[in-house]
């Protein structure tokens, strides 16, 4: 498979590099692209949700298998793991959103405005999506 397989599934898709797109994530209610794709050299197509998807997650709600990501191989050969397999701008692309939902509860916190239990939740989520942003993008 190619990433053009995976990309004809998704929505927002957007080149963002030579072998680079970013969209939205079909295994979450995303609002802003926050999948990253990438085709290396050798023909694998990486995936990285930064709203925290695993990968089984994503390739599921596309309705392909986890292998499809990888061309075949030829016996003997073996793949090398990524050092940074995303850039970090697409971690910053991606994270923006979660960026200005911890600025509105900081806005709200210091006027002592209390944050409800459902915003209390959504400012810890906002925090696991850009700590795994940072860790998608290797840093």
């Amino acid at each position: 498979m190619s990433a053009d397989t995976l990309i004809s599934k998704l929505d927002k898709v957007k080149r963002t590099g030579k072998d680079r797109w970013s969209a939205r994530c079909p295994a979450h209610a995303d609002k802003g692209p926050s999948l990253s794709i990438r085709e290396t050299d050798d023909g694998r197509v990486l995936v990285h949700c930064f709203a925290g998807c695993s990968v089984h997650e994503i390739m599921q709600a596309v309705g392909l298998e986890l292998s499809d990501l990888f061309p075949p191989r030829d016996d003997g050969q073996n793949y090398r793991p990524e050092r940074r397999p995303f850039p970090a701008s697409d971690a910053l692309r991606a994270i923006s959103f979660e960026a200005l939902v911890v600025c509105a509860a900081a806005a709200a916190m210091a006027t002592g405005e209390p944050l409800s239990t459902v915003d209390r939740e959504r400012l810890l989520q906002a925090g696991e999506r850009i700590q795994s942003a940072l860790s998608g993008a290797g840093l």
